[in-house]
């Protein structure tokens, strides 16, 4: 046999894979619960390696080994800050979400909790909320279609545009037909496959080259705009709610040592696979790497048999799939939890939701595959841009919530379109084309990860907005002490 004919039946056993779980979900979903949350049933295993696959994409075997490839150590700080992050989400979010979700009306999305949580009447933080998840989970699966074209491409030699649907469609039959379920057990095989991989290729290069060639040299801005990364995390709808569906407070930390100890190593080794990359290509000149994302891809297929590589291959399709999976499914929630069921108010049958969210999840891939048809941005970049999306508009109102009793409804408004728009804005200013009259600012702006400015001032307008609007409210002040008082007695 070929080698692309051991490649092609090692992908084939993971696509079947990957749809027979989806049947399996199909068969234990029985309402719009068991469709967005899993009946809060999710195990510590299944939890931590399905929010680990869901947040590290593509982008993991893809964006980030290309980004080293080509600018060097100072893109390592991304992983640093990712780790750091991660850590914090881990150990102070996960446990207070996980209870705080419950006792609030058992809320199932992260907008349909920040209402119960502050009493929101009006229903708008709901809506606004909702907004923000479609606008950039949309920008968010079309970087996961980009890369599931990039990778039929890099792999098969195969046409992008083919590629995008190929992996479109199974991506959206599994998650469309098994809802949450289906994308957290997925998620979990997906991310044995990815940390495997993401071992195998660096520790097998490392022989292969004799060694690895560092590189460095890293500006102060540089180096802090990477590490800002970790802000991120607090504001990621499609990570959070894993915590929401962990089965027991107790098995919380569980899934964080398993979680925790999954990440350093597959950071390390998407580090070490651009590092072993560098090395290969520059010991053997003749070989060409005509995209620096597809490193990890050249390099599996130099360093393993035919049938291996495959396997290898088909990891980086789960570590796409896993996340756009999970962003489909929250976008999903998000237009019929927290939008569909507010315009129209009136209720459904279980069934008729289930149905209402499977419609949500394909109309909301056909839009990303739209936005991805053309290739004109990297991974990386459109990763980073709905990172600090979400990250700036949920990220302090989240740790607010958990935190501060003082936060009000319109403090997390404020905060949360404050954050946006910033993004936004400081996106379009620092990707503005390079003019002769572009003034220090104007490069100053591009240099700084817009998450940094976004998390700041949606901090300080949720802050400065929620003391002039605060008036005390008995069922809050209940509601706050219950799950302190839950998360103490479980330490004890």
């Amino acid at each position: 046999m070929t080698d692309t004919t051991y490649q092609i039946i090692a992908l084939l056993v993971y696509l079947a894979a990957m749809l027979f779980i989806g049947w399996y979900a199909y068969k234990k979903t029985a309402d719009l619960s068991d469709y967005m949350l899993g009946g809060r049933g999710l195990g510590p295993s299944v939890a931590a390696l399905s929010a680990g696959a869901s947040d590290m994409s593509g982008w993991l075997l893809l964006g980030l080994p290309g980004a080293i490839y080509v600018g060097g150590l100072v893109e390592v700080w991304i992983a640093i800050g990712l780790t750091i992050g991660a850590f914090l989400n881990w150990f102070f979010v996960a446990p207070r979400l996980r209870i705080y979700s419950f006792v609030t009306s058992d809320s199932i999305t992260i907008p349909s909790f920040l209402e119960n949580r502050l009493k929101d009447r009006s229903r708008l933080l709901r809506i606004v909320a909702g907004i923000i998840i479609l606008i950039f989970f949309t920008f968010y699966v079309s970087s996961g279609m980009v890369a599931s074209g990039l990778f039929f491409q890099s792999s098969f030699g195969m046409d992008y545009h083919l590629g995008l649907i190929i992996g479109s469609v199974v991506v959206v039959a599994y998650t469309l037909f098994g809802g949450f379920l289906a994308v957290s057990y997925t998620d979990f095989v997906q991310g044995i496959m990815m940390f495997l991989s993401l071992i195998a290729v660096p520790v097998v290069g490392i022989f292969v080259t004799g060694g690895v060639s560092l590189v460095s040299g890293a500006s102060t801005i540089g180096v802090i705009s990477a590490a800002a990364w970790g802000l991120g995390y607090f504001g990621q709808p499609h990570i959070i709610v894993r915590f929401m569906a962990i089965k027991t407070l107790g098995e919380v930390r569980t899934a964080r040592r398993i979680g925790m100890g999954w990440m350093i190593l597959s950071l390390i080794g998407a580090t070490g696979t651009a590092l072993v990359g560098i090395a290969y290509f520059q010991q053997n000149p003749e070989s060409t790497l005509v995209d620096p994302e597809a490193v990890f891809l050249d390099m599996s297929q130099v360093l393993f048999h035919p049938l291996v590589a495959g396997f290898v291959l088909a990891a980086v399709l789960a570590a796409i799939m896993s996340t756009i999976s999970s962003q489909l499914l929250v976008s999903s929630s998000a237009l019929i939890e927290d939008l569909y069921k507010i315009a129209f108010k009136k209720e459904s049958s279980a069934k008729g939701y289930v149905t209402l969210g499977r419609i949500a999840v394909a109309a909301i891939a056909v839009i990303a595959a739209a936005l991805a048809w053309e290739q004109n941005n990297t991974i990386l970049g459109l990763v980073a841009y709905a990172w600090a999306g979400f990250g700036a508009a949920f990220g302090p109102i989240i740790l607010l919530s958990l935190f501060w009793r003082k936060l009000t409804s319109k403090g997390a408004l404020a905060g949360m379109i404050v954050g946006a728009i910033t993004v936004i804005i400081w996106d379009l200013v620092g990707t503005a084309p390079d003019e002769a009259g572009a003034t220090d600012l104007t490069n100053f702006i591009g240099s700084v990860y817009e998450i940094i400015p976004g998390f700041i001032l949606s901090w300080l307008a949720t802050w400065i907005v929620s003391l002039v609007t605060y008036k005390p409210n008995a069922e809050i002040d209940a509601e706050f002490d219950e799950t302190v008082r839950l998360i103490q007695e479980d330490k004890k």
